[in-house]
């Protein structure tokens, strides 16, 4: 705090009294005349009325500058206090997040060391032999074979898939033992069957594709050669399965090339991680028609979820290693073709949606991301926000708070909770159940809620944990309710984080991409696996079929025929033997 002000307003006074006395100083001799005195003390009293005016100007300018000061005073003590409160918010945010308890259950990466532990205590010795499941018929279609194999009751153990296949390993009582005691050979009345979990190892082989040849005796003609099928990399020695199964070890169960790696070498069939990496992208391109035609797809719904993670890629031109580009994920398709399509782009920036959904008309369910406003503003599109994102701010408002006491942010989450509610009780029910009871109970509860954010905005510091909760629901408060117009749309975007979540794990695993190359090759193959699996088709048996029939496909209905959608059970592993 300066003063300097104080001291400036002082010098007109200074001058001013200079003035008045190099004008009115009374002379050394006053004079007899009346008049003249008279004159005199006129003169006098009119620089005192002076002075006294000047002191009351300037003590007035006085004032009014140190109460503008004392306010300047106060608000930096109230940004002050208001960053310590924020810092205090942030680090009791960070301290719940790496060390406090979550809501949302422990994942297996979580139980990485202690997993054997800790579920073996959530089992009981009966649940180590699971019952016999009746042979699958010939016959069953696809919905059978769900059926057969669909999830048990809480608390039970599951019965070893049917689709599994059998080997049977007799155990016949001696020959010794088979006589009874009333010496009568005893006779076959039936048998007792449990069934073993077993596994084959992962076995490495070489495919020797023996061409027949076949020439002219007189060698008057060219000899004939029987033609190789077309391979997914004709200039590798990778088959169609061996390339299923590297993307589906890295892809689906997270596996870096580096461990892949040892675990070809520990086969006796070292591949470098190089190789395995140009496999890995020439795959991706092979299989880029179907990412294409699922594009065709996600684009023709009337819904489309749409996020962004990071992801880092180290060799890319113009920019630094550490530099964080994006995995862009977008999930839509009619009910009986889901779709889930990854994205890789080194820009966050609006000009991404928008290329992205470029000819797109519908709804479109995001976060409250600023680069989503520009597709958002595009005619035939109507932004849909996630109320997950907004309650997800309040409750670290409420995490927060002093413990023990309910504040403002605990209102927030009371009345989202109710919200959800109304979408749990209507989960199962039809569009036009639910809508009715969006525009019966939620539209009331929508309406309270934004009584009560109007009330309290101006009454909370703008950048604490609750004021910028209540800043992120104001600005999408239009999007926010939108989905209450109809009883299909969804209420927040978590079906695109679920689907965003296996690309965040396996992260975890590889860490980063080396080149936009890779980046890209990642977004195909993820799209098609997480598709895949969202279509109730098992990717890596899905994979091998395609693998080894989108070579030869020459048309688009060939392609198209491929897709998991079209793809059922039985196809799949029809013809799959080499």
């Amino acid at each position: 705090m300066s003063f300097a002000p104080l001291k400036t307003s002082l010098s007109p006074l200074k001058k001013t009294f200079e003035e008045i006395n190099k004008t009115f100083t009374l002379p050394s001799v006053l004079p007899h005349d009346t008049d003249a005195l008279k004159t005199l003390l006129v003169a006098q009293q009119t620089a005192h009325l002076a002075v006294v005016q000047v002191l009351q100007q300037e003590v007035q300018t006085a004032h009014q500058e140190a109460q503008a000061l004392r306010q300047e005073a106060q608000t930096i003590r109230d940004e002050a206090h208001a960053y310590v409160i924020r810092m205090l918010e942030q680090a009791v945010l960070a301290r719940q997040r790496m060390f406090g308890a979550s809501s949302e259950q422990l994942s297996a990466q979580s139980r990485l060391f202690d997993e054997s532990e800790t579920l073996a205590q959530t089992s009981t010795a009966e649940q180590d032999t699971a019952p016999v499941t009746a042979e699958v018929p010939a016959s069953a279609t696809p919905a059978n074979a769900n059926a057969l194999t669909a999830k048990p009751a809480r608390g039970k153990r599951a019965p070893l898939a049917a689709s599994l296949p059998r080997v049977d390993v007799v155990h016949d009582v001696p020959q010794a033992n088979r006589t009874c005691p009333c010496g009568t050979p005893m006779v076959e009345i039936g048998q007792d069957i449990s069934e073993q979990l077993d596994i084959v190892p992962m076995q490495v082989r070489v495919l020797r594709h023996i061409r027949k040849r076949y020439g002219c005796p007189g060698s008057q003609h060219a000899p004939v050669t029987a033609a190789l099928p077309a391979q997914p990399l004709p200039k590798s020695n990778a088959s169609p399965d061996f390339l299923a199964t590297l993307l589906a070890v890295k892809f689906i169960d997270g596996l870096p090339l580096a461990r892949f790696e040892n675990v070809l070498e520990r086969h006796n069939a070292p591949v470098p991680r190089q190789t395995l990496a140009r496999w890995v992208i020439g795959s991706a391109g092979v299989l880029q028609p179907l990412h294409n035609l699922m594009r065709d797809v996600l684009l023709d719904s009337a819904l489309i979820h749409m996020d962004e993670t990071v992801v880092q890629v180290l060799k890319e031109a113009g920019r630094s290693p550490t530099s964080n580009s994006y995995m862009w994920v977008q999930t839509g398709g009619p009910p009986d073709k889901p779709v889930v399509l990854y994205d890789y782009d080194a820009s966050r920036s609006a000009k991404v949606p928008t290329r992205l959904l470029e000819g797109y008309q519908g709804y479109l369910m995001t976060d409250g991301y600023d680069g989503y406003n520009a597709i958002a503003c595009t005619p035939g599109i109507e932004r849909l926000a996630c109320w997950a994102h907004v309650r997800r701010r309040f409750v670290d408002a409420v995490r927060v708070q002093p413990k023990g006491k309910r504040g403002k942010a605990d209102e927030a989450v009371s009345l989202i909770g109710k919200l959800y509610g109304i979408e749990r009780e209507y989960k199962d029910a039809k569009a036009e159940d639910r809508q009715l009871a969006r525009q019966r109970s939620g539209v009331p509860i929508l309406t309270e809620l934004h009584a009560w954010m109007i009330k309290t905005l101006p009454l909370v510091a703008p950048k604490s944990a609750l004021g910028t909760a209540l800043a992120y629901m104001s600005n999408l408060w239009p999007a926010l309710t939108r989905y209450t117009e109809r009883g299909d749309l969804p209420i927040d975007n978590n079906r695109c984080e679920n689907a965003i979540r296996p690309f965040v794990i396996g992260r975890k695993a590889w860490l980063f991409s080396d080149t936009p190359a890779g980046a890209h090759a990642s977004a195909v193959i993820y799209s098609l696996v997480q598709t895949a699996k969202a279509n109730g088709v098992e990717p890596y048996a899905w994979l091998r079929r395609v693998l080894r029939d989108l070579p030869q496909a020459q048309t688009v209905n060939a392609v198209e025929a491929l897709l998991p959608w079209n793809l059922r059970i039985p196809e799949i592993l029809a013809n799959t033997a080499p």
